[in-house]
């Protein structure tokens, strides 16, 4: 097919097939494809009476207004210094061990660093990862988040292209972070990135995925974590789409025994936002953080759904979500702990703190539990207020404005997620950037002193 014929098709089953056959992808993966635009077909769109929607509105979202998948082709390089500068600009943000930048799906740029790739780590796109690793693929891919997990999940599986595949050996350690950067540059275009990490027993890494662009667009991305035992992974999620892209994602992790994981979401962009993140704790000796972060600014709304899921014994879960919201925007955080029966010496924890620095501005939490055993502490709390007077009148005896005590209260505010992120360059990222939305430079608030 053409880029011209491409072009003219929207969501449907010819775009499937047309997407995989310009993909050039197995027939295992066209049926998988078609099977969940099956599902799609058949889930109802929400209508707002779903308590996970009741506080998020579809209103003037329209499937046929993006087209199906980006269909400009661009140039893959093979130095990084060859890379636009928009991407060199992302990467230079983080010493790493190895690198992946994507743009509408497509690779342009891989880099593993060769000692690693010696012990058998594996770090690419997904389309290569199918080519290369089907046996790999075939035992993740859709196994942790299943087709028919919602309505945005089955079209995510018809029409996912590009992605993250990582998988680490057993008790291989990655001392520096990994990160993916993943632009949507093409206007009007859906994205559908796909992330899959695999740790066998004892191994450890970082990922730092990018998200960015979008003008006009959707994505709707699925993010699957399998934590092998006594391993460790960290994800961190940085969603700096445009302000007018709808962006809808499904995370899922799900531990084996004693492995620990630590996943943080940070959400600065997009005009709607709809994330559903689960943890299952499968077996004894499970930890796990979701962290989140999000700085909401004109009438941009984002919800995030958290599952904290302890199906087996002496697991621990800690949530902490911190939010700041300024102008008309709004948050939603709905989050559940569910501690299921045996799973004694459950420890779980959930927090949603929110900071308004506008009247305007409006954020709605919703904590839940779930209790059948009965040797647990699980505890849950909320807030929602804005800066105290008080704080603003004692910076302000100390030489600063107004506008400077409100910016270096809600760094501090933000500095507890970010202490729990124990890559100094992964903090700086994320404190450069709440710097930016503050309007200010970095050092002007003091983060790391």
């Amino acid at each position: 097919m053409s880029i011209k014929e491409a072009l003219d098709l929207t969501f449907s089953p010819d775009a499937v097939k047309a997407l995989s056959e310009m993909l050039d992808e197995p027939g295992w993966m066209l049926d998988l494809r078609l099977t969940a635009w099956r599902f799609f077909e058949e889930i109802p769109w929400p209508t707002g009476k779903e308590e996970t929607w009741r506080r998020t509105s579809l209103r003037g979202f329209k499937l046929e207004n993006y087209k199906p998948f980006a269909t400009e082709v661009l140039t893959e390089v093979t130095q990084e210094a060859s890379l636009a500068t928009v991407y060199q600009d992302h990467l230079a943000e983080l010493g790493s061990a190895g690198e992946l930048v994507m743009d509408g799906g497509q690779a342009l740029y891989h880099h593993l660093r060769d000692d690693l790739a010696e012990k058998g780590v594996i770090f690419t796109d997904l389309h290569t990862a199918v080519r290369e690793y089907p046996e790999l693929v075939q035992r993740t891919f859709a196994q942790m988040v299943p087709m028919d997990a919602n309505k945005f999940a089955a079209l995510h599986y018809a029409f996912w292209r590009g992605g993250t595949f990582l998988y680490v050996p057993r008790n291989v350690s990655v001392d520096l972070p990994l990160q993916t950067i993943a632009r949507l540059s093409q206007e009007g275009a859906a994205g559908f990135y796909h992330t899959i990490i695999v740790t066998e027993e004892s191994a450890t890494v970082t990922l730092m995925e990018d998200y960015f662009g979008g003008v006009n667009g959707m994505h709707n991305g699925v993010v699957e974590i399998f934590p092998g035992p006594n391993s460790q992974v960290r994800y961190v999620h940085v969603q700096e789409f445009d302000g007018t892209l709808w962006n809808f994602g499904t995370h899922r992790i799900r531990t084996q025994r004693d492995a620990e994981v630590v996943h943080l979401m940070a959400s600065w962009g997009s005009r709607v936002s709809k994330v559903w993140i689960n943890l299952d704790l499968a077996e004894p000796g499970g930890r796990g953080q979701l962290l989140g972060l999000y700085f909401t600014t004109d009438r941009q709304h984002v919800d995030h759904h958290t599952m904290q899921n302890h199906i087996a014994p002496n697991c621990s879960s800690d949530l902490l979500y911190k939010g700041a919201l300024k102008d008309h925007s709004r948050s939603v955080y709905q989050g559940y702990i569910k501690v299921w029966p045996g799973a004694q010496k459950t420890d779980a924890y959930q927090a949603n703190r929110n900071l308004i620095l506008d009247g305007s501005a409006r954020a709605d939490s919703i904590p839940g539990l779930e209790i059948e055993a009965d040797d647990v502490r699980c505890t849950h709390g909320a807030t929602a207020g804005q800066i105290p007077e008080e704080y603003i009148f004692y910076l302000e005896s100390r030489g600063l404005d107004r506008s400077q005590a409100e910016r270096l209260v809600v760094s501090g505010f933000f500095q507890e997620v970010l202490e729990r992120v124990e890559n100094a360059d992964v903090q700086r990222k994320l404190e450069s950037t709440i710097a930016e939305r503050l309007g200010v430079e970095l050092a002007d608030l003091g983060f790391g002193e």
